[in-house]
This record gives structure tokens, C-alpha cells and sequence, in this order.
């Protein structure tokens, strides 16, 4: 049961599932933090050219701001944003609904192609999904969230490469200020590829970045794991596993495991007794009993 998961807002896992839930599943889906949110600082639903009368030669540009939005793409706005809200609650028709609303007024914002590409990519609509998504990027080059997204929505299809191009792209956008996230999800993508060198290389450096990032830590130590490299993969989900609050059935399984492969009987029951004890209908539990500590 090869798994690679995260926590917090990116997420894997066999099906698409959606984004920015609050269960403590690991790595479930992708990314609303950019869905609806501009790397320009402009409010979703403004245009490119927020101020619509062109300087003078004696005239400096304003930097733009809520008051320049025009009463059009302040609702375009509103709806971007009340279809970001459903989608993080997972309701995906209702969301999808306000999304279109929002295109329907402004059609000219990459962030509201990027969010109805996550949607139609929830629904199982995959070709609405890959139009939505290069429309995004149409509309914005730059826009390193809309790639990313692609490229999760690609890996998902295991289209690997054509996954790996565009995070190796969004990891090129100057300033780019989640590149610790690009990272986790490329890292993510390339062991599901089974290039687990290219995962460790990416996921170390993701770590690099954000060492408290639990998703990373898992992510990497599972990699470990599968390479052997059995007390590097220790240390990193023991660093989990020493706070509680992001304990789980998979952080469990995951120590129980490294512990069982290194030969440490006792740190292997330890594990597994908690595990059978907080999540006893968990996958990971059902896994345990099973004896399926190498898969």
C-alpha cells in the first residue's frame, strides 16, 4: 500500500479528492490558496487593466485597490469567492454553479479558469477540467498557482512529464512565494512516477524551505522508506509523530512499518498498538492485521 500524502492544504491520494479540507487526511487534494487569489495582489475578478484610463506622460500609475474595481468585476469577485468557499466545503455543483456566474460577468480572470479546472477535475469532467486549465494559463503565463494545479490535475491522469514540465515552470515564475509547496507536490508526483531519487532530491529541498511542514516530513520519510534508507525515514516521521496533534493512522503505519523493516520489534508493536487502539477502522489498521508491513 504505497501511498504518498501530506497534511495541510495539498494532498494525495489514489482519486482526486477535494481541496483545503479540514480532516487530518494526508495530502488530499490541491491547492485552494491560489484558486482564488492573484500573485499580483489584485482582488479576483479585476482585469489586468483595473484603471481604466491610460497616464499621462506627467501622471505616475496607481497602485491598484478595491475602489478601482468596476461594479462588474466586484460581483464577478463575490461569486469567485463564494465558489472558492463551496469547493472547500466540497460542494462541487454549487461551487461550480457561482464559478460560472463569476466567468459569466468577467470572463477574462485566469483565476476563475484555475478553480473551475480544480471542480470539473473533482466532478471526473476531464476534458472541461484541461480547458479550464489552459484557459488559465492563457489569461495569465505567469500565474504560477494556475500551473502547479495543472500539473497536479496532470499527475492524477499520470501524465507525468507533461506534470513535471509545469511545476519545473511555476518553480521558475520570479518571486515565487510557495515554491515549498511546488516543491511538495513535484516531490509527490515524482514518486508516483517511481523516480524515487528525483523525490528524495525534490523533497529535500521542499524541507529545506519549511522543516516544520509535516506534509513534507511524510512524504520524505515514506520515499525513504521505499529506497531503504531506514534511519533517515525514521527520524523524519518520528519528528511527526512526536506531536500529537498530527498523529494518524497513516503516520502510524508509516513508523510501525520503518520500525518492523529496521528489525526493532518493540518500536514496531508501539506503533501498532496505537494504531489499533485510535484508528481501529482505518485502511492503515485493516493493513496491520493483515500483516502487510512491505508492501
Amino acid at each position: 500500500m504505497t501511498t504518498y500524502t501530506a497534511v495541510t492544504r495539498v494532498a494525495v491520494s489514489p482519486t482526486w479528492r477535494h481541496a483545503c479540507t479540514a480532516t487530518a487526511v494526508f495530502l488530499a487534494a490541491l491547492l485552494l490558496a491560489g484558486c482564488v487569489s492573484r500573485p499580483d495582489g489584485r482582488y479576483p475578478g479585476t482585469p489586468a487593466n483595473t484603471v481604466s484610463r491610460s497616464p499621462s506622460s506627467t501622471e505616475t500609475r496607481d497602485r491598484p485597490t478595491a475602489s478601482d474595481e468596476t461594479d462588474a468585476s466586484r460581483r464577478a469577485s463575490v461569486r469567485l469567492e463564494l465558489a472558492g468557499a463551496y469547493f472547500s466545503r466540497g460542494q462541487m455543483t454549487t461551487a461550480l454553479d457561482e464559478v460560472k456566474k463569476s466567468i459569466a460577468v468577467n470572463p477574462n480572470v485566469a483565476a476563475a479558469f484555475n478553480l473551475r479546472g480544480l471542480i470539473y477535475g473533482n466532478l471526473g469532467d476531464h476534458q472541461l477540467a484541461e480547458e479550464s486549465f489552459r484557459r488559465a494559463m492563457q489569461l495569465d503565463p505567469k500565474d504560477a498557482d494556475v500551473m502547479q494545479n495543472f500539473g497536479w490535475y496532470l499527475c492524477q491522469r499520470e501524465r507525468y512529464p507533461e506534470a513535471d514540465a509545469l511545476f519545473v515552470r511555476a518553480l521558475a515564475v520570479p518571486q515565487y512565494q510557495d515554491s515549498a509547496r511546488t516543491l511538495l507536490t513535484q516531490g509527490v508526483c515524482q514518486a508516483r512516477s517511481g523516480k524515487t531519487d528525483d523525490a528524495e532530491r525534490t523533497l529535500v529541498r521542499a524541507y529545506a524551505l519549511e522543516p516544520g511542514n509535516p506534509a513534507v516530513a511524510v512524504n520524505l520519510s515514506e520515499v525513504l522508506f521505499r529506497k531503504g534508507d531506514l534511519e533517515r525515514a525514521r527520524f523524519y516521521i518520528r519528528r511527526v509523530n512526536s506531536v500529537p496533534s498530527l498523529v494518524s493512522a497513516q503516520t502510524l503505519w508509516l513508523a510501525a512499518r520503518v520500525e518492523h523493516k529496521i528489525g526493532n520489534a518493540q518500536g514496531a508493536a508501539e506503533f501498532s498498538e496505537q494504531l489499533r487502539n485510535r484508528f481501529p477502522q482505518s485502511p492503515e489498521a485493516t493493513a496491520l492485521a493483515e500483516g502487510r508491513f512491505n508492501e
